[in-house]
């Protein structure tokens, strides 16, 4: 049967789209199984402004132009939309749009596809998001789970090369992840999990930083209630769940938002704003009301449909710049002389305010590399709006730092201080991401100088600064057991290390870490805030011993953190202590069951011997690369 003029849209939500206001887009525009005049079928609507036609082709009509034509609206919207009969759940489509522009003829993958062929299959497929949801409690006291001031440590997860079923050769379906995975995360005590995109993507070694279906679970790994499944499961377990998003760039597959009718329609035309040097790929048109409305729909959607607990949102720095990886003459500034972009600067705070209005206890966290203020303010103080930022000054002069031979350290101890003295400028996560972890770059592991006990160790030293440092916590997979090679997203990690004692040593010291975070409010409860953290010494290069408190809102509950860097053993070591009280050790990063030595301190007594500025001080013995953690008791 023929095409039957229908629309889902009313004339309200043709002035939000076109005022870039409408931000439930996707219960318009793409495929939505439904009847009509008793009839079952399928609606179709797609924008494309400078079309001079549109047809539905698929596998129902054998891929013909024309056996399947949309309609127009009278509105100027641009919106091309039509029911058509018997057309069900699972069927295979793209829309074939003939340009004024040039005539040419395209076919298309739906923009708003809620599900997609398995690449390097392109069409796009008929579905629903009927899912029986059983995460009413975690939905209900989300807050209690994912607010600032609550623990937040996250395992970011590769999908694809976590874990693989090597007598099939394939990676595990998002079913089998909802039963390993989800497991494995409660075990090591993470908090939240991070996915990097899983929205469709064609290329595989883009690790799905280039998106085509941006309203679609990858079906590499399943269908989209399968990965539902998956979400639900995560909160049944008390574990939240944050997706990577990419509304940076999009590539320029035949198939995809590039060109999409004829013209520049989603990438800004003008190829200074519109291409990506760096990635070779086409950059939204931030400017563009209807563009903005695809974007914000696009992160709405993942957070109504999905249940996302958060948004990752990459390359924020890539957007806010207009002189980003450009030479001179090759970007243009803004209206006031700036380098700016404006258009993305308004997009970022609407976003924000749109997410956070309408989704209690979610957040948004930035990927953002430079200094531009206030990213994690928000917008009613002029920030852009975000929960978090990553902290990549931290992340790059750490590794520095933890590159170096301890012999060394005592001439770069400001490398580690140093973020101390904007640790509280912004919301920071801390990030040992997957970037620090390919191109050469080296594993967690053997970044750490020495031999093969000094390398773990350090590496327990350097987890352990990360996890008593003010902040929240990102780990890449694989670097909580210490894995040895680079990452490789072809390939499964190295869970074959676990028999090993120094590998299954570091699991044992993330999983107590992260029970430490978890348990001693001091690590969380002011991890933004100056009230939170207060030195102790930072002063003593010579030894390369840092020590330091951390503050929750009850002062009994606050925490003393001494770091010896070095792998020499500092017995009496004396430090300034706040009050006359004695010294609990609560965490020893150096205990047999992490590899280490068992360098450890019992019934340490306080002494009325001023020290460090204070009035009374404790004496200590340091274990060698390790990190202790006392409470005053």
């Amino acid at each position: 049967m023929k095409t039957i003029p229908y629309s889902l849209f009313t004339d309200f939500d043709i002035s939000l789209f076109k005022a870039g206001k409408h931000f439930r887009l996707y219960e318009k525009l793409g495929a939505h199984l439904t009847e009509v005049d008793g009839q079952k079928g399928t609606y179709f609507a797609v924008w494309a402004p400078s079309a001079k036609s549109v047809s539905v082709v698929g596998d129902f009509n054998y891929w013909t132009h024309g056996e399947h034509d949309l309609n127009v609206r009278w509105d100027g919207s641009g919106i091309w939309e039509g029911f058509i009969p018997n057309i069900e759940k699972g069927s295979k489509y793209k829309y074939k749009i003939e340009s004024h522009h040039n005539n040419i003829m395209t076919e298309k993958a739906d923009p708003f596809a809620l599900f997609c062929e398995t690449p390097p299959q392109t069409a796009s497929v008929v579905w629903d998001l009927n899912h029986d949801w059983s995460d009413e409690n975690w939905m209900k006291n989300r807050k209690n789970f994912n607010d600032l001031d609550k623990p937040y440590s996250v395992y970011e997860v590769h999908i694809g090369s976590w874990k693989k079923k090597i007598e099939e050769n394939r990676s595990l379906t998002y079913l089998e992840l909802a039963e390993d995975l989800v497991k494995y995360v409660k075990e090591t005590g993470f908090t939240h999990i991070e996915f990097m995109p899983i929205m469709e993507y064609p290329y595989e070694p883009s690790w799905g930083y280039q998106l085509v279906g941006y309203f679609a679970p990858t079906s590499r790994f399943g269908k989209p209630q399968d990965f539902m499944v998956l979400v639900q499961k995560f909160h049944e377990a008390g574990i939240g769940v944050i997706l990577d998003w990419v509304p940076s760039h999009f590539p320029s597959d035949e198939h995809g938002l590039g060109f999409f009718d004829g013209t520049h329609l989603y990438e800004h035309p003008d190829i200074r704003k519109g291409y990506h040097p760096d990635w070779k790929s086409l950059i939204f048109n931030y400017g563009r009301n209807e563009v903005r409305s695809f974007l914000i729909s696009n992160a709405v959607f993942w957070l109504q449909k999905y249940h996302i607990d958060g948004l990752r949102v990459d390359a924020v720095a890539s957007m806010l710049y207009l002189d980003y990886s450009r030479k001179e003459g090759e970007w243009e500034p803004n209206i006031f002389g700036g380098r700016e972009n404006l258009d993305t600067i308004s997009f970022l705070k609407e976003l924000n305010e749109e997410i956070y209005w309408n989704f209690d206890g979610v957040q948004t966290i930035a990927e953002e590399s430079t200094s531009f203020p206030m990213v994690s303010k928000p917008t009613y103080v002029g920030g852009l709006g975000f929960g978090m930022k990553w902290m990549m000054g931290w992340m790059h002069d750490t590794l520095e730092y933890f590159k170096k031979e301890p012999i060394y350290r005592k001439h770069h101890q400001n490398d580690l201080t140093f973020s101390m003295t904007y640790a509280f400028t912004e919301n920071f996560m801390l990030p040992l991401s997957h970037d620090e972890v390919v191109y050469g770059k080296q594993s967690m592991l053997n970044k750490m100088p020495g031999d093969e006990w000094q390398k773990f160790g350090n590496l327990r030293l350097l987890y352990s600064f990360m996890f008593t440092h003010p902040g929240t916590k990102l780990l890449f997979m694989g670097s909580e057991f210490g894995q040895s090679a680079e990452w490789n997203f072809d390939q499964s990690l190295d869970w074959h290390l676990l028999q090993y004692d120094f590998h299954s040593g570091i699991k044992n010291l993330i999983t107590d870490l992260n029970k430490l975070y978890k348990q001693e409010p001091a690590l969380f409860e002011k991890q933004f805030s100056h009230d939170g953290f207060e030195w102790i010494n930072y002063g003593d290069h010579e030894n390369s011993v840092l020590s330091y408190i951390r503050k929750g809102n009850n002062l009994d509950e606050n925490v003393i953190v001494v770091c010896n860097l070095t792998p020499v053993i500092r017995e009496n070591y004396r430090i300034g202590i706040p009050s006359n009280k004695n010294l609990e050790e609560i965490f020893n990063s150096d205990k047999k069951e992490y590899g280490g030595t068992n360098v450890y301190n019992v019934n340490l007594k306080t002494q009325d011997i001023p020290w460090n500025g204070r009035d009374f001080s404790c004496s200590m013995t340091l274990p060698p690369l390790g990190v202790l953690v006392f409470k005053l008791v």
